[in-house]
């Protein structure tokens, strides 16, 4: 009987040390565990949560294309009023209202363009209908204002014609043009609204014409 007691009271010590011994060892095996789960994070381990350093920013989201005032275009297409006093000879100014009409094309939505230009006025001279006509073809040069306004200038040459006939000299003349002007744009992009004037140099009648002229109108973008 004394064995048995003292043989189970030695089982129950042996088995109270090795629990005590496992308690004890299990801090250690947690404190190690931390480590290595910020190293997961770190080396991006799948299910480790990666956190940004304090003071570091992350990559913007790329930025949307905004529109300019060229956009993707590369031809205007511009039918508008225009008012043209022609300085007939040294006395005679002719008061004249009518359309002008032009086409321009801009190689890859660039500033430098081709530009075509018809002009069509009419007034009166002695009770008779007067008209001026011209058609021209030169240069554009644009730049950028700001998002919406573009400004640009041009230089023309071409040929004209006015009626009546008179006894003063032939119907036709050589025709060149310069001056500039500026667009605003709408919100549709396509459409604009156009304000110019320029200055029309002729040689009627052994004359010299210096003739100013103003238009106003709306572009079409395509």
């Amino acid at each position: 009987m004394r064995k048995n007691v003292f043989l189970w009271g030695a089982v129950f010590l042996f088995a109270a040390g090795v629990g005590a011994q496992g308690s004890a060892g299990e801090p250690p095996l947690l404190a190690s565990s931390v480590p290595a789960a910020s190293a997961a994070a770190a080396i991006g381990a799948p299910g480790a949560r990666a956190s940004s350093a304090p003071g570091t920013s992350q990559p913007d989201a790329p930025q949307r294309g905004m529109y300019g005032v060229f956009e993707t275009y590369d031809w205007q297409a511009y039918a508008g009023y225009t008012f043209f006093r022609f300085y007939e000879v040294p006395g005679i100014t002719q008061e004249t209202n009518g359309f002008n009409l032009s086409l321009v094309y801009y190689h890859q939505a660039g500033s430098l363009g081709a530009d075509g230009e018809m002009v069509a006025t009419y007034g009166s001279q002695g009770g008779t209908t007067s008209k001026f006509l011209a058609a021209m073809g030169g240069v554009r040069y644009r730049f950028e204002a700001t998002r919406r306004v573009e400004w640009w200038v041009h230089g023309l040459a071409g040929g004209s014609h006015f009626l009546p006939q008179t006894a003063w000299g032939g119907q036709s003349a050589f025709a060149y043009e310069a001056g500039g002007g500026v667009d605003i744009n709408t919100y549709r992009h396509r459409i604009a609204y156009r304000v110019q004037a320029d200055m029309l140099g002729t040689r009627y009648f052994s004359t010299y014409q210096y003739s100013p002229k103003i238009s106003a109108g709306i572009v079409l973008k395509f």
